[in-house]
């Protein structure tokens, strides 16, 4: 059996099978980091040979590219569909509603975390600087911020994700602290990010006894 069996069975049209291996690669990508990531995961998880994968996207860098690219894309247009939504609405709440939402895939959030930390890299961290400056531009000619209030939105955002990416609220219901903090980080937002967010397990079955 040849390694394109798989894609030859399915029929599935290339443009839909592109799209499952994105997927796949995003919740790879999320959950392994970069250097954790192999194009053979990606290719199990998106059920098609690592051959296919490697034939359609080249190399593991350039799968990553794809994975950001596509992030990126669904944030502006998350955004824009924002900016155009009520304008009783704060532009503010419309963004931050809008974003939250978007993280309900924490795939999304945890792809933008690692290509920002890969600033040094040569290709991922010019690509990760475009694509942070493209929100800027958004938030600056499209929602009509200003310089600082841009700046406020996105450290307040980026406050969010590393509540988010650590998983700060599998241990919500335990400790007050925690409580405290994601209701300040999140006022308006806390049961969405609840619902959208549930515990893996709970906070007393994940601590190491001391």
């Amino acid at each position: 059996m040849s390694d394109d069996a798989p894609e030859k069975k399915s029929r599935m049209p290339a443009d839909e099978r592109r799209e499952q291996v994105l997927a796949a690669a995003t919740t790879v990508f999320g959950d392994a980091g970069y250097n954790g990531a192999t194009t053979d995961a990606v290719a199990r998880a998106a059920g098609v040979s690592q051959p296919y994968v490697v034939r359609m996207f080249g190399t593991k860098e350039q799968l990553f590219l794809e994975v950001l690219g596509r992030a990126l894309d669904r944030l502006l247009v998350a955004f824009r569909s924002a900016i155009a939504g009520d304008p009783a609405v704060g532009i503010h709440r419309r963004l931050g509603l809008a974003y939250f939402e978007l993280t309900a895939d924490r795939s999304i959030l945890l792809i933008l975390m690692h290509a920002f930390a890969l600033g040094a890299d040569p290709v991922i961290g010019p690509a990760a600087r475009c694509g942070f400056m493209d929100v800027y531009r958004l938030l600056r000619e499209e929602a009509g911020m200003t310089a600082a209030d841009a700046s406020e939105f996105l450290a307040g955002g980026m406050l969010a994700n590393v509540v988010l990416g650590v998983r700060m609220f599998d241990d919500f219901d335990d400790d007050p602290a925690v409580r405290e903090l994601m209701t300040a980080v999140f006022p308006e937002k806390l049961d969405i990010i609840r619902a959208t967010h549930p515990p893996l397990q709970s906070p007393t079955a994940a601590r190491t006894p001391r």
